[in-house]
């Protein structure tokens, strides 16, 4: 692979730089980690963040159960756990996307890794702390390489055959791949892209990040620059349809080469660009939005194209990333650019005309850009952040008092991940392995270049019922005191 000569100048929406590479001697995966700022400032940052690392290193034994640590070439945007591959005694192994986001002197691709999942309670503590940030993990093995036309911005999953994945990118359309039968691609510069499965079209201009597969049934949604919201249902799909000259200005895809599909409905209401979409957990039609109007909108398709609620000023700032609770269709997380997390009720969203959230979440320190509830208990989600960091919090834990954890923490917040150096612009928890998530950082402005992904999951003790816990402690100390020496 060549190296690259120097990052692009102009940065991307949202603070993510375009890629760069890491050196020379980081590439040999022996020399330790040193940060290189350009600037006074930049010194200062790095130092911060230094002593935040060195500090969270020191008690990783402690607070995970297991932590895999794997350096990244190039920026990622988005990771994405797959199918569930096989099953064994100590591990599990298991698909897993991500991206490559180069600055041209290579493609740009779509990776598929075959990633061992360690199973609860087998790491050692030794191994868990004793990682080399410079080295590639591995548990992670890169299993086939998609050439992707432009920069891969978000992956989705298609709940229904995770092989099926839906990517966005700088362009208007959506890609769809089908992961098996695409060819392993060798990612050299002059290389032609793959040739997307299916494309779909709908959307006046670009579509970069509000992506979204519908849980219960192939559709997808998606939103743009165009303020559109617009949902496809993959059943409308025929295999001998083939492309027309039909795509809107800007488009990279050549969709002579790859089966088009249009819209079941394009959806107004958003005054700006759309950033994130999600569909309701209980229902194909219905499906919220946010967007850069810092608004909240919920739509179903059966009744029209136009907004069912519009929750203005859901936010003081853009609005980037939405969920909508799988345990509990009334609860909708939004994360935003003014450092918080919202939750809604959506039978209650506004007062006054105004978003009215249940809660407000604040203890990041910079845009949030990523939120999404645990799989594995229904009062938990995660978010995420320009910060570089993970939280993770209990809404049910919002006024209670706080008997074990810092004192000073912001309400319902019990997990605090700080294993990255830059901003964490995607995590997904493991559906198939419980409290397991994995998350990729940008690392580009406050080291050399590249990016790091993570695999983590913590010790129950912090999540399980506190009686419980306690008890487990008392029994460990009465049997560590057993072992003693005989009088």
């Amino acid at each position: 692979m060549e190296e690259a000569s120097s990052p692009l100048s102009q940065p991307k929406k949202r603070g993510r730089p375009k890629g760069t590479k890491r050196s020379t001697t980081e590439e040999t995966e022996t020399s330790p980690h040193k940060m290189k700022p350009t600037a006074a400032g930049n010194k200062k940052a790095a130092v911060v963040v230094d002593d935040k690392y060195s500090n969270w290193k020191s008690v990783v034994p402690i607070l995970y159960d297991w932590l895999a640590n794997h350096n990244l070439m190039w920026p990622s945007l988005s990771c994405r756990w797959g199918p569930l591959l096989e099953q064994a005694k100590n591990k599990n192994r298991q698909r897993l996307y991500l991206s490559e986001q180069t600055d041209g002197s290579v493609p740009n691709t779509l990776v598929i890794a075959n990633c061992d999942v360690v199973k609860p309670k087998v790491a050692a503590a030794e191994h868990i702390s004793q990682f080399n940030e410079e080295a590639r993990s591995p548990f992670v093995k890169k299993y086939k390489t998609i050439i992707h036309p432009g920069e891969v911005n978000r992956i989705r999953e298609l709940p229904q055959n995770k092989n099926i994945v839906a990517t966005h990118t700088d362009c208007p359309e959506v890609l769809i791949w089908d992961i098996e039968t695409q060819p392993n691609r060798h990612a050299v510069l002059g290389a032609a892209e793959s040739h997307a499965d299916l494309v779909l079209t709908g959307h006046a201009d670009n579509a970069e990040f509000a992506l979204a597969m519908c849980p219960t049934e192939p559709y997808v949604l998606s939103g743009g620059k165009d303020k559109y919201v617009v949902l496809w249902s993959i059943h409308d799909h025929i295999s001998t349809l083939t492309g027309e000259s039909t795509n809107p200005p800007g488009s990279i895809v050549k969709t002579a080469d790859s089966a088009t599909l249009g819209p079941r409905g394009i959806f107004q209401g958003h005054t700006d660009t759309v950033e994130d979409v999600q569909f309701c957990p209980t229902s194909t039609q219905e499906f919220c939005s946010v967007g850069d109007d810092s608004c909240l909108i919920l739509w179903d398709a059966r009744v029209g194209t136009n907004p069912i609620t519009k929750v203005e000023k859901a936010h003081n700032a853009d609005v980037h990333c939405v969920d909508w609770n799988p345990h509990d269709a009334n609860f909708i997380l939004t994360g935003s650019a003014d450092h918080s997390v919202c939750m809604f009720d959506r039978r209650n969203l506004t007062s006054d005309g105004v978003g009215s959230p249940v809660h407000k979440f604040e203890e990041h320190k910079a845009p949030v850009l990523c939120v999404q509830w645990c799989p594995d208990k229904s009062s938990v989600f995660g978010s995420s952040a320009e910060d570089g960091c993970v939280n993770i919090w209990d809404y049910e834990q919002v006024g209670k008092k706080i008997e074990r954890g810092t004192p000073n923490a912001a309400p319902g917040l019990f997990f605090k991940h700080c294993g990255h150096r830059d901003k964490v612009v995607d995590f997904h928890w493991n559906v198939d392995d419980p409290w397991t998530v994995v998350s990729v950082s940008d690392d580009v402005e406050t080291t050399s270049g590249g990016g790091t992904l993570q695999i983590w999951r913590m010790s129950d003790l912090i999540y399980r019922p506190r009686d419980e816990v306690l008890t487990e402690l008392e029994d460990f100390k009465a049997h560590v005191a057993g072992c003693g020496p005989k009088a």
